[in-house]
């Protein structure tokens, strides 16, 4: 149950100044928000907690949290996101249910769920917790469905929303909670955290991963080796789509959207920001296909849902970015 380290000192500030019933966690995506609102949610259904508000890990309510099993704690997350933070048991369903594609979405029938779920009497007398992560993948329905009951909660009852696009959310949602930014973790100690994971060549991944320490721990666990990412610039220019064979087409926009912009920044005299310089031995970016590839990048970015065929998907991007970068030799 320890606290990921960038988000002690903001946990204890968090607890000392809790005014209200319902937090919103913001800050940039992937920066510990869910792991937050779960410390905030296991301090406060704990039976025997430290003096400093941590959790025991030892009581009958830290077991049950543990277990995902407390009848006091909600935990809602999209469908598509159950497996990979480990709560697939979860009011969204389960997790993928039948041979539907697994949603990405907070479901209005979950929110109504969760809102009957708060205002039930609490099982163990200590709270009834609510979280729900990322808030921002409520739709409208979803978010109107939660609003009263944020502005007229029942008694124990206390809601976490973790969100890393706080612009994404209802004015109307934002006002009815407590805002509480997360900072981004300092590079020292993400660098530190990486290698504890057992991450060889953390600073090379946490680049590729844009600062954010779990999102390149991520990186990791789905097989991406720093040697692989340095290279994947020149695969690209030459067109070899088995440098991204077996990827989803999101995680394919993002690694050519993230290439495409260490491109501009080099054409202007910049210096990269997501691979190291020495991935561009040998090409020599070029403002203007660059420019027309990112066009093409973000035209698909806004249809990264739609259910394309990933091998073939993959492949046109690949067939993109090999123009745009055999251009700018």
């Amino acid at each position: 149950m320890s606290l990921l380290p960038w988000l002690d000192t903001l946990w204890r500030q968090t607890l000392a100044a809790q005014r209200g019933h319902a937090l919103l966690l913001a800050g940039p995506a992937n920066a510990g928000q869910f792991e937050l609102g779960l410390a905030l949610a296991r301090s406060w259904l704990c039976e025997s907690p430290a003096s400093d508000g941590r959790a025991c890990g030892h009581c009958a309510s830290c077991a049950l949290v543990a277990a995902h099993t407390h009848p006091d704690l909600q935990v809602l997350v999209p469908e598509a996101l159950a497996e990979e933070l480990g709560w697939g048991e979860t009011a969204e369903g389960g997790g993928k249910s039948g041979k539907a594609k697994p949603s990405k979405d907070v479901k209005v029938e979950a929110l109504r769920a969760a809102v009957e779920f708060a205002q039930q009497t609490s099982s163990r007398a200590r709270a009834k917790v609510v979280l729900i992560h990322p808030a921002e993948r409520m739709n409208a329905v979803s978010a109107n469905t939660l609003l009263k009951t944020l502005e007229e909660p029942p008694g124990l009852a206390r809601f976490v929303l973790c969100t890393g696009a706080l612009d994404q959310l209802l004015p109307t949602i934002r006002s009815r909670c407590q805002l509480v930014q997360l900072p981004t973790p300092a590079r020292a100690e993400s660098l530190a955290w990486l290698e504890s994971q057992g991450i060889d060549d953390a600073e090379v991944l946490l680049d590729a991963a844009g600062g954010a320490p779990l999102a390149a721990l991520q990186l990791h666990r789905q097989g991406l080796t720093a040697k692989a990412w340095q290279a994947l610039p020149a695969a690209l220019a030459e067109g070899q789509a088995g440098a991204v064979a077996g990827w989803s087409v999101s995680r394919v926009v993002d690694a050519l959207g993230k290439c495409c912009e260490d491109g501009l920044r080099l054409a202007v005299g910049g210096a990269p920001r997501y691979f190291p310089r020495a991935a561009w031995k040998g090409l020599r970016p070029q403002l203007a296909p660059l420019l027309a590839w990112r066009l093409d990048l973000q035209r698909v970015a806004r249809h990264a849902e739609h259910p394309w065929q990933a091998a073939l998907t993959a492949e046109s991007l690949v067939s993109g970015a090999s123009r745009a970068l055999h251009s700018a030799e």
